[in-house]
């Protein structure tokens, strides 16, 4: 955003730097403030009732909005507080401040991020998935702080920097929040050479390090016990991983492979995933379909301790097919490396599908729904293409149950949602 003149502001502190100060070229519009939307704006309205998609208001709030115009639609940037929301908070962190965009929320209360992510799934399943009455529920609680075991940074000046938000500018942070302990050492200490971006791993149960620099790890410098790898050496077909614990099972996660970004929070998906598959599980034998399996996570906790099932995991990246291999070898699981669009589905009683953010998708859904399984679970980590997915399975004969927020990324607008659907 160009700088221009400043808003006199009330709670201008809770307010990141990007939005504090408005051009001279786009005008500043009042607007109430109605409630949070999916992709973490809120819907807000003008005197005249046309919508604005709002950056940095509350809901209940009266503001003072940069806008733009974007197909149509106005979006647009809180800059003046006219009236606070009372969930309104100074943000914890002091990068909030500085520009980082890290935790797009810090400015709400932790207690109300909860609620604000239920009514936005709530609001997703009845507009995009057609659930006329949908039913969704928090999840179970997990701390808001020091959680963080993976992150990607940038690096400036061979120090990690995290992005500032609307913007590709690049903001130090030499200290974090939400960052693991075995982590935020290696933010804060970390000397990144030349490097223009970096990825962080620790095993919190393990203790292992992990960095891989990108484009390569020349001047890089951190403590000995940290693996370091370069972008280029994996590309060469160098394998390099850490291990993690969740649910009592050992996991090997390589550095190209996808893992949740907490292990407490792996567990929780695993217990609220558990839950709704458990009466299943219990009863005779069959077949689970893993989709989307990464390293193996929910066909490895589920089927443990479970004769007479069987399992079929499946996934596209080699990295993570590799690791599950390796994680589901004393199961009866078969990792099978191929797109679940063109995945050949066997009959199953239970499919469990854990998506990308752009969700499953109608050829995802088509190949699934070929298991004609009784049971189907779904985890997404946008509440719109939960919305999405959850049309397209009604649309083959399944029926939405419950859902289940779980908050794995508090002060962000980020959520992930489980939910339940059967025949």
């Amino acid at each position: 955003m160009a700088r221009g003149r400043r808003e006199d502001v009330i709670g201008t502190a809770t307010l990141p730097a990007y939005a504090r100060t408005v051009t001279d070229h786009s005008p500043v519009v009042d607007v109430s403030v109605e409630r949070f939307v999916a992709g973490g704006e809120a819907l807000g309205r003008r005197s005249d009732g046309r919508i604005v998609l709002v950056d940095g208001g509350l809901p209940g709030e009266r503001v003072g909005v940069e806008v733009v115009e974007r197909r149509g639609t106005l979006h647009g940037t809180v800059v003046r507080i006219d009236q606070a929301s009372p969930a309104r908070v100074e943000p914890v962190c002091r990068h909030v401040a500085d520009g980082c965009g890290g935790c797009d929320l810090a400015h709400l209360d932790h207690d109300a991020q909860i609620p604000a992510k239920v009514e936005v799934v709530r609001d997703a399943m009845a507009r995009l998935g057609r659930w006329s009455d949908p039913v969704i529920e928090p999840g179970p609680a997990l701390g808001p702080w020091s959680f963080r075991t993976s992150l990607r940074v940038a690096v400036v000046d061979g120090r990690a920097s995290l992005r500032s938000r609307a913007t590709h500018d690049a903001v130090p942070v030499p200290d974090c929040a939400i960052v693991h302990p075995l982590l935020a050492e290696l933010v804060r200490d970390g000397e990144f050479g030349d490097a223009t971006e970096v990825e962080l791993r620790v095993g919190a149960a393990s203790g292992e390090r992990m960095a891989v620099v990108t484009p390569d790890r020349t001047g890089t410098r951190l403590p000995d016990d940290v693996l370091v790898v370069g972008a280029d050496e994996l590309r060469s077909g160098r394998r390099a991983w850490i291990h993690e614990e969740v649910a009592g099972r050992r996991w090997r996660i390589s550095a190209d492979s996808f893992f949740k970004t907490r292990p407490d929070g792996a567990a929780a998906l695993v217990d609220v995933v558990s839950t709704m598959v458990d009466d299943v599980l219990s009863t005779g034998g069959g077949t689970l379909v893993d989709a989307y399996c990464g390293v193996g996570l929910f066909s490895g906790c589920l089927l443990d301790g479970r004769p007479g099932w069987r399992g079929v995991a499946v996934e596209r990246g080699k990295s993570s097919v590799a690791d599950a291999r390796i994680n589901l070898a004393d199961l009866d699981v078969r990792v099978v490396s191929t797109a679940v669009e063109r995945f050949r589905a066997p009959a199953a009683r239970v499919v469990v599908a854990d998506p990308s953010r752009r969700g499953l998708g109608a050829g995802a859904v088509g190949a699934l729904s070929a298991t004609d399984a009784e049971r189907f679970v779904l985890i997404s980590c946008d509440a719109a293409s939960a919305g999405r997915d959850v049309a397209l399975l009604t649309s083959v004969g399944l029926r939405p149950q419950r859902s289940v927020v779980v908050d794995l990324f508090p002060h962000t607008h980020h959520v992930e949602v489980v939910t339940l659907l059967g025949r």
